[in-house]
C-alpha cells in the first residue's frame, strides 16, 4: 500500500518504520540528473524559469532526483537505499479534504509521526500551480507544431444540472505517436447550438489553436448548429476552404446506437421477458442463492452471473441476454421447482422468446465488436472507418436474408437508420475514404469494388472519382502551405528550374531552340513526363502485405522521407478519431469524474482537476468502455466465501457471548494474520476483534474449512 507523503510516495516498511532518526542534518542533499525517458512529444527548448521551492520538511530527508528539465520524479532517502516515486498528485482522484480526515491523519502519524500533513488549502493551492505549468507546457507545443488538430467534444450535464462541456484535442506528434489532451471542460449555459459554438470558440483562442482540421460530435441538431459557426469562425481566421471542408466528422458509435436501437424496439416482448426474470432472481439474496446452487448442480460452466442491463444502452442488453442464455436450462430448473417466479414477474420467457433472443444474440455480438473496435483511443481508428459501415451494411443485409420474419423485420428498420447517414456518400464525410486511401494496405484496391457493392454500380463509381479528385485537391493545398518549409521536396513536387539558353544556336540542331520552348513551357505548367506527385508515386506502389502486428504510424515514420508532404496529410487524416468516447470517458471514468463531490465544486476548480489529472498520467491510458464484469464477480464471490467462512465456534460449556470467531487458517497463521491477509474487509474484521480484545489463539480442532 502507497501513502502520499507530500509529494512523494512512502511505503510502510522503510525508514520511518524501521525506528531510525530522521533528523534534519544541515548537508544539502545533492541532485542526481536521471535521463528523461523517450517522451511522444518534441523536446521542449529550455528556457529559464523561476526556480519552483520546496516547502515541505519532509526533502531535508531525501535526495531529489531530478529529469533533464529540472523536474523532480524521483527521491533517495538519505538513510537506507531506497528511492520513491514523487508524482502522486496525479493518482487516486481523492478529494481535498482527504489530507484532513481522520483516518489519513491517524495512518501518518504512525508511519510518519514528524510529517505535517498539509491544509485542504495548500493542496487546492498546488494543484492550481500544476494546472498553471503543465497548460503553459501544453500552449506552447501546440503553438511550436504545424500539424492540425482534431477534436472531439461531448455535453452532459451534472447532479447539480449544470451543462458542462468536455473538449479533447487529439495529434500525432512529431514520432508519430498519438495522443489525446483535454484540452477544456468548462460549464456551458445550455445544449443549443450557439452556447457550444462560443465554448468552443473561447477555448481556441485561450489555447492560441486555429489550425483544426476535424470536430467529432454527436447527431444532435445543435452540433450542426455549432459545426457551422465554427466554419465561419476558422475562415474568418485564414483557413482555406479547403481545410475546413471537412471539419464536420459524425460519431460513428452514436449512428451505431442509433441503428442497433432501431432493431432492436421489434424484439423488445422478449426482451423484456428475460429482463424481468432476471431483475426478480437478483432482486432478492436468497433467490440469487437458490438459483446459484441450481447453476452448480446442472453444472453451469458461465463466469459471469446475471446482470441487468441499461435499456438505454443496447450493449449492457446484449451483455445481459447473452449471460441469460447460458443459465437458461437454470431459469427452467428454478421455475419447475418455485412458481413463484412465474406468479410474481407474470409472463416467463417461452421456447420461442429463447430462439428469437439466441438469435438475436448473434447479431448483436457483431455490432458489440465492432463497438469495442471504433471506441479505441491508443490507436488509429480512421483508416477503418470504411470497412466498418461495410460490415456493417453486410450484417444488416444478412438479417434482410434471414428465414426467420422477425430479424427480417429488424434488419428493415436497422436498414433504414444506416441509410439515413451512410447511404449517400456525397454526404458523408470523405476523411472516411481518405483515410482507408492512406493506409499502405489499402490504398485504392479495393474501394472502388467496395463503393460499388455498397451503392451501385453508377454511383460508386462517381464516388471513387470523387474521392481521388477531392483527395488531390486536398493535398495540392498542403503543397502549396508547407513546399517552401521542405525544400527537399522541390526535385519532386515542383519541376526543376529551366536551364540557362544560349542564344546562340548550335549548328546542325535547328529544331533545339523548339524543343526546349516546349520543354520550358510543359515544366511551367506542371506537366513534366518524368515527375510525378508524391500522392501519384504512392498510389502506383504496391500495397504491402496485411499482418497482425503492422503499425500504420510507424509506416508512415519510416516513408515519411519519401513523402515529406504526404505524411504530413497522413498524420492529419489518421489522427481523426471516429468516436467521442475520449470525451465521454470524461464523465465516466468507471463512474467517478463527475460524483457528488466534484459537481459540489466550482466549475474552475473541476477544469483543474480533470484536466491536470490527464495531462500527468503520462503514457495515454486505455479507456475501458464496458464495466469490468469479471471483477465484480471476484469481489461478490470473495464477500460471500468470508461471509461462510467466519462463523461462530462455539466450544462445550462456553457462554455464547464468549464464542471466539474462527475463519479457516493457511499453514503456519494465526487465526488474526489470517483474517489480516484477505484483502478488501478482512483487515477490517481484524481490526474490530482485536478492538474486542477476544483470544485468537485457536487449536487445529477448532480451525473450520473455508
Amino acid at each position: 500500500m502507497n501513502v502520499i507523503l507530500a509529494s512523494l510516495t512512502f511505503q510502510p516498511g522503510d525508514a520511518g518504520r524501521r525506528g531510525l532518526k530522521m533528523e534534519n542534518n544541515n548537508q544539502e542533499p545533492s541532485n542526481r540528473t536521471v535521463t528523461q525517458l523517450h517522451d511522444s512529444h518534441p523536446p521542449v527548448p529550455k528556457t529559464q524559469k523561476r526556480k519552483s521551492q520546496t516547502r515541505a520538511a519532509v526533502w531535508d530527508h531525501f535526495e531529489k532526483i531530478l529529469d533533464e528539465n529540472g523536474q523532480i520524479i524521483r527521491a533517495k532517502c538519505l538513510y537506507c537505499p531506497k528511492e520513491y516515486e514523487a508524482h502522486p498528485k496525479k493518482h487516486d482522484e481523492l478529494p481535498f479534504r482527504f489530507v484532513e480526515g481522520r483516518g489519513f491523519k491517524q495512518f501518518m502519524e504512525s508511519s510518519c509521526p514528524r510529517f505535517k500533513i498539509p491544509s485542504r488549502w495548500t493542496v487546492n493551492r498546488d494543484i492550481f500551480g500544476i494546472y498553471s505549468e503543465e497548460k503553459t507546457d501544453l500552449k506552447k507545443l501546440f503553438k511550436r507544431t504545424t500539424q492540425r488538430i482534431s477534436l472531439t467534444t461531448d455535453t452532459w450535464t451534472s447532479v447539480q444540472r449544470i451543462n458542462y462541456m468536455c473538449v479533447t484535442a487529439h495529434f500525432i506528434d512529431d514520432e508519430w505517436k498519438l495522443n489525446k489532451k483535454i484540452v477544456s471542460f468548462v460549464p456551458v449555459v445550455s445544449h443549443n447550438g450557439e452556447s457550444i459554438a462560443k465554448a468552443l470558440e473561447s477555448c481556441l483562442l485561450e489555447w492560441g489553436v486555429k489550425n483544426i482540421f476535424t470536430i467529432i460530435v454527436d447527431n444532435a441538431s445543435s452540433n450542426d448548429v455549432a459545426i457551422g459557426f465554427m466554419k465561419n469562425k476558422l475562415v474568418s481566421w485564414g483557413g482555406s476552404s479547403t481545410r475546413v471542408e471537412y471539419i464536420h466528422m459524425r460519431c460513428i458509435a452514436y449512428i451505431l446506437n442509433l441503428v442497433v436501437q432501431d432493431g432492436l424496439k421489434l424484439a423488445d416482448a422478449s426482451v423484456k421477458k428475460i429482463r424481468d426474470c432476471v431483475r426478480w432472481v437478483r432482486g432478492s439474496p436468497s433467490r440469487l442463492h437458490k438459483f446459484k446452487e441450481f447453476a452448480e448442480l446442472l453444472e453451469v460452466e458461465e463466469k459471469s452471473s446475471l446482470c441487468l442491463d441499461v435499456p438505454t444502452r443496447w450493449n449492457s442488453t446484449y451483455m445481459m441476454l447473452r449471460t441469460a442464455i447460458a443459465y437458461k436450462g437454470v431459469f427452467d430448473m428454478y421455475m419447475s421447482s418455485d412458481n413463484t417466479l412465474a406468479l410474481e414477474v407474470g409472463s416467463v420467457p417461452s421456447n420461442s422468446d429463447w430462439l428469437s433472443v439466441e438469435s438475436l444474440v448473434v447479431f448483436l455480438k457483431t455490432f458489440y465488436d465492432m463497438k469495442i473496435r471504433i471506441s479505441g483511443s491508443l490507436y488509429v481508428t480512421s483508416n477503418s472507418f470504411l470497412s466498418e459501415i461495410s460490415d456493417l451494411n453486410c450484417t444488416i443485409d444478412d438479417m434482410l436474408q434471414s428465414m426467420s420474419e422477425i430479424q427480417k423485420a429488424m434488419g428493415g428498420k436497422m436498414k433504414e437508420k444506416f441509410s439515413k447517414y451512410w447511404g449517400d456518400p456525397d454526404k458523408m464525410n470523405m476523411i472516411i475514404f481518405f483515410a482507408n486511401i492512406l493506409d499502405p494496405r489499402d490504398k485504392v484496391e479495393y474501394i472502388e469494388d467496395l463503393m460499388k457493392q455498397m451503392y451501385g454500380e453508377s454511383q460508386g463509381k462517381s464516388c471513387f472519382k470523387k474521392v481521388k479528385s477531392k483527395l488531390t485537391m486536398l493535398f495540392e493545398e498542403y503543397v502549396s502551405t508547407y513546399s517552401e518549409y521542405i525544400p527537399s521536396t522541390t526535385s519532386t513536387m515542383m519541376p526543376p528550374p529551366p536551364p540557362v539558353q544560349s542564344e546562340n544556336v548550335p549548328v546542325g540542331r535547328a529544331q533545339s531552340r523548339l524543343k526546349t520552348q516546349l520543354k520550358k513551357q510543359k515544366m511551367e505548367s506542371g506537366a513534366s513526363l518524368n515527375k510525378k506527385s508524391e500522392l501519384e508515386v504512392y498510389l502506383n506502389e504496391s500495397t504491402i502485405d496485411d499482418t497482425d502486428d503492422f503499425d500504420i504510424l510507424r509506416w508512415w515514420k519510416v516513408n515519411s522521407e519519401r513523402f515529406p508532404i504526404l505524411s504530413k496529410v497522413a498524420r492529419d487524416i489518421l489522427v481523426v478519431p471516429i468516436s467521442t468516447v475520449a470525451s465521454e470517458s470524461t464523465f465516466s471514468t468507471s463512474g467517478r469524474v463527475l460524483d457528488n463531490f466534484r459537481s459540489s465544486l466550482t466549475p474552475k476548480i473541476v477544469e483543474a482537476l480533470i484536466c491536470t489529472q490527464d495531462w500527468l498520467r503520462g503514457p495515454n491510458q486505455p479507456i475501458a468502455v464496458e464495466e469490468n464484469i469479471d471483477e465484480i464477480e471476484k469481489f461478490e464471490k470473495e464477500l460471500t466465501d468470508m461471509r461462510i467462512g467466519i462463523g461462530t465456534s462455539i466450544r462445550d460449556g462456553d457462554n455464547v457471548g464468549n464464542s471466539i470467531p474462527t475463519i479457516d487458517l493457511d499453514e503456519g497463521k494465526t487465526n488474526l494474520e489470517f483474517v489480516k491477509s484477505k484483502s478488501l474487509i478482512g483487515p477490517r474484521i481484524a481490526d474490530l476483534w482485536e478492538r474486542s480484545g477476544r483470544n485468537c489463539d485457536l487449536s487445529s480442532a477448532e480451525r473450520h474449512a473455508e
